[in-house]
């Protein structure tokens, strides 16, 4: 039986926001990653979705970023290397010790917005990041966009890796995500995302100029806080059963 892990971005509330809707998403994901505090989130947020995340089963991942919450971690920052790196030791190991704390174990870590991006055109960040998580933990995976360098750079650190395709984002390139500030860049509608689902177990993925590319992923992201989230999160699991793919 084919199978596929269904991620989610969690633990995360932007200022205008009272409340996120991570308990409602839950039952149909099989990972999340948990935002870390530095973009996003606090301790007692971070430690009730991990609580929420054991009571589903759901694997549980760090979400680290650059230090600000000003632009939700999705610009890119220059900052000093040393700086960077004990910026986002503290973030994984906070989670880490919480996870640890709740008797489970942190399963992966998934670098979170510019941080992410800035990892697949850059080579020696992408190299700094991989290398500190295996300093932290070598058990742990990398979550990473499906045909990025850091896939390479993970295989030559012994790292595992996990690759990524976004259930609602539209692709500029077989390996970057169309920019944010760009129309047609975040996918809502239903039907758009449950083709872009289709397209993944496919095998390809569709670009923004509708160009098909081959891709293979192995973990689908569905952003919380994409407009509908909740919905799409069912209609996504619901899709998948209904073609008999584990979500695992």
């Amino acid at each position: 039986m084919q199978k596929i892990d269904l991620n989610c971005d969690m633990g995360e509330l932007k200022p205008s926001q009272k409340r996120n809707f991570d308990e409602e998403i839950m039952p149909y994901i099989s990972s999340c990653n948990i935002a870390c505090g530095f973009h996003s989130g606090n301790p007692f947020l971070i430690e009730k979705t991990i609580e929420s995340a054991i009571k589903h089963q759901v694997k549980i991942g760090a979400h680290p970023s650059y230090n600000d919450r000003e632009n939700f971690g999705r610009v890119s920052m220059k900052v000093e290397s040393s700086r960077l790196m004990s910026e986002l030791k503290y973030q994984i190991c906070a989670v880490k010790g919480m996870v640890e704390s709740l008797g489970q174990k942190l399963n992966h870590v998934k670098p979170h917005g510019a941080l992410y991006n800035d990892m697949v055109a850059n080579q020696y960040l992408a190299v700094e990041v991989v290398q500190l998580i295996k300093s932290i933990d070598p058990k742990l995976k990398i979550v990473t966009l499906a045909h990025s360098q850091v896939i390479d750079i993970c295989i030559e650190n012994k790292m595992q890796f996990v690759q990524e395709g976004f259930a609602d984002r539209r692709y500029q390139k077989i390996n970057q995500l169309r920019s944010r500030t760009l129309e047609g860049a975040v996918l809502e509608k239903p039907e758009e995302v449950l083709q872009q689902v289709e397209n993944f177990i496919q095998g390809n993925v569709q670009l923004h100029n509708l160009e098909f590319c081959p891709i293979k992923v192995q973990s689908i992201c569905l952003h919380s806080d994409t407009k509908g989230a909740v919905k799409l999160s069912e209609i996504i699991h619901d899709f998948l059963k209904e073609k008999n793919i584990r979500i695992a």
